[in-house]
């Protein structure tokens, strides 16, 4: 228990004074025990949470059962939809448009291109650089 402070306040008599400083005592001590009962009470019901937690083997009830609800969810699945439906018709489009290069076309150039260069080094056997020195 503290001891109470010294009182700078003047005093008119010492019964007075000394009323005054039991009344404070009281109080101090009303204080106190209402510190005391709070603590009790705390402990208590930690007590209570200790022995539900040990009868019960020592499961937690900390499930989360919330489910994620969405207020924009409407408009994204429109939008979805909506991007769906141009990516089939943009796919269409591409599987029915006729091939712009042809493969057959290059292969035959690639092979007319290749009977000039033949017919070239059969007739030029040499080549020639830039300053005009011949090269073998």
């Amino acid at each position: 228990m503290h001891r109470a402070p010294q009182l700078t306040l003047p005093r008119g008599s010492k019964y007075l004074q000394s009323t005054w400083e039991k009344a404070y005592q009281d109080h101090r001590k009303k204080l106190e025990e209402e510190r005391l009962s709070v603590i009790d009470r705390d402990n208590y019901l930690l007590l209570e949470k200790m022995s539900c937690i040990m009868r019960t083997r020592a499961q937690t009830d900390n499930r989360n059962d919330y489910t994620h609800k969405s207020l924009n969810r409407g408009n994204r699945e429109q939008e979805r939809h909506r991007v769906q439906r141009k990516n089939k018709i943009i796919l269409g489009r591409i599987t029915d448009s006729e091939p712009l290069y042809q493969a057959r076309k290059w292969q035959e150039d690639w092979a007319r291109t290749e009977k000039y260069q033949d017919t070239r080094m059969k007739h030029h056997g040499r080549q020639q650089t830039c300053k005009g020195k011949s090269r073998n």
